[in-house]
């Protein structure tokens, strides 16, 4: 009996690609591991350039360097300086936390800080990482142009157009100033101090210099608003109720 015989076929196995298809294939592979690779490093940088351009025109935040606002503000913390406080027609007001650049007037020498370094110091700076330049301050607003600001009233007390201002955040044990002083602030200018007035070199180190140590407004670089870190000192950084109560000064705006 006769039986068919049945034959499977199989597909053949395809051959290896060699030559010039090889290649092609090879290199659109590494192009795309390439372009895979760039994106991330691209994207940082793009949001390394976004928070740059915030910090220098909007909002910056500021390392404390020193116990000079203590206790309001403690070495370490990282406070937001708000930089469009006073860009639109406002201007700083008695009992504002201010961050401003003290060349020509708390600082009357050349730092001579290397470029790079300097690059690289204010890079870190305006992300809050690294210590600010040697010529930025942090202090509090006492008087504004045209104020009389003396030192001190019978009870210790700093007077303002003839107004005992009640400092409730000096830090106990803290007078509200050693030296004896009377000035008439400059229209323009300010007269700040620091919290911690045992610790701090502010405009009272500064009397017999240049400016008679007043701040020029322009040279104010905006307003501490907030502590961000670390997140137990979370909070706003308010003006004392006790500036509402001075009067203007006679010929200002304040």
């Amino acid at each position: 009996m006769d039986t068919d015989a049945h034959h499977t076929e199989r597909a053949p196995s395809p051959l290896p690609v060699t030559g010039p298809e090889q290649g092609s294939r090879s290199a659109r592979f590494r192009a795309r591991a390439a372009r895979l690779r760039r994106r991330p490093v691209a994207l940082l940088a793009l949001c390394l350039a976004f928070v740059l351009l915030l910090s220098a025109f909007v909002a910056q935040p500021f390392l404390i360097p020193s116990s000079s606002m203590e206790n309001t503000l403690r070495i370490g913390d990282r406070v937001l300086v708000n930089k469009l406080a006073y860009r639109f027609g406002g201007e700083p007001a008695r009992g504002d936390v201010v961050v401003f650049d003290g060349t020509g007037s708390f600082v009357h020498r050349d730092q001579g800080e290397n470029p790079v370094t300097g690059l690289l110091r204010g890079a870190g700076a305006a992300l809050g990482l690294a210590r600010p330049a040697g010529t930025d301050y942090v202090k509090r607003v006492i008087g504004i142009g045209g104020d009389h600001v003396t030192c001190c009233d019978k009870r210790g007390r700093i007077e303002v157009n003839g107004e005992p201002v009640d400092e409730g955040y000096l830090p106990p044990g803290d007078a509200p100033s050693s030296v004896d002083f009377d000035i008439v602030v400059p229209e323009g200018k300010l007269w700040v101090m620091g919290d911690h007035r045992a610790k701090s070199r502010d405009s009272r180190d500064h009397l017999g210099e240049p400016g008679g140590g007043t701040v020029p407004v322009d040279k104010v670089i905006g307003r501490a608003d907030l502590i961000t870190w670390p997140v137990n000192r979370w909070r706003t950084i308010d003006a004392p109720g006790a500036f509402g109560r001075i009067p203007a000064a006679a010929g200002s705006r304040g």
